[in-house]
C-alpha cells in the first residue's frame, strides 16, 4: 500500500510539475526586420576602406539606389525565371562597367570582394536576383 502512495506522489508530482513548466511564458522580443531591399542598400553603400572621394561617394549612392529599385523591380515581375536570369545578367554587366569606369579596376575588385562576403548570408533570400552580384 505505501508502495501505491509512493508511484501515486510521485506521478502526482510529475503532472503538477510539467503543467507548471508549460504555464511559464517565454517572452518574445519582437525585432522590426528591415526589408531585403534596405539591407541591400546598407551594404552596397558601405564604403569603408575604400578612400573615395566626395563625388565617387554621391555618384555610387545613387547607382546602388537604382541598381536595388532595379533588381526589386524584376525579381518581383511576373515574367519566367529565364527572362529574370538574363534581366538580372544584363543589370550585372551594366553596373559592372558603371563600377570600373568610377572606380578603377583595383577598386572595383576590393569594393566588389567586399560586397561579395557581406551578401553572401543573404543569398538564399535574394534568390534568382544573386545572379547581379
Amino acid at each position: 500500500m505505501n508502495k501505491i502512495k509512493i508511484i501515486l506522489g510521485l506521478v502526482l508530482l510529475f503532472v503538477l510539475s510539467a503543467n507548471v513548466n508549460a504555464q511559464i511564458v517565454k517572452p518574445k522580443i519582437n525585432l522590426p526586420e528591415m526589408d531585403l531591399a534596405t539591407q541591400l542598400l546598407g551594404i552596397l553603400n558601405s564604403t569603408d576602406g575604400l578612400g573615395l572621394n566626395s563625388d565617387q561617394k554621391d555618384k555610387l549612392t545613387k547607382n546602388n539606389s537604382s541598381f536595388v529599385d532595379q533588381l526589386m523591380e524584376i525579381s518581383k515581375s511576373d515574367t519566367s525565371d529565364e527572362d529574370k536570369k538574363a534581366g538580372f545578367l544584363n543589370l550585372k554587366n551594366s553596373r559592372i562597367k558603371f563600377l570600373t569606369s568610377l572606380l578603377g579596376n583595383d577598386l572595383f575588385k576590393k569594393y566588389s570582394g567586399q560586397i561579395l562576403k557581406s551578401i553572401n548570408p543573404l543569398k538564399s533570400k535574394l534568390g534568382l536576383a544573386a545572379l547581379a552580384f
